[in-house]
């Protein structure tokens, strides 16, 4: 599956840089190992697409809304964080 999502510019310089390689979204729609993640730059300032766009293969989903790994007490105090590898 093709999946299109807008990426704002600090964001997707650090996908062309290699700084990130993960995203991190809202589950709102489907996505799974092996779909590919169209990143089209959006500038929220001017509310319009920049022209660059990225195309990247999905290699891992993490799902965490049913994921009870730690009391609700410690994610409302801590929140979470994403961290990626190299």
């Amino acid at each position: 599956m093709r999946i299109e999502k807008k990426a704002w510019p600090e964001f997707f310089q650090k996908i062309i840089d290699g700084e990130k390689n993960f995203e991190l979204r809202l589950a709102d729609f489907e996505c799974n190992q092996g779909d590919a993640l169209i990143l089209k730059e959006w500038n929220p300032e001017t509310k319009e697409y920049t022209g660059r766009v990225l195309e990247k293969k999905v290699a891992y989903v993490l799902k965490t809304k049913d994921a009870k790994f730690w009391p609700e007490e410690d994610v409302e105090k801590y929140g979470f964080q994403v961290i990626a590898f190299k």
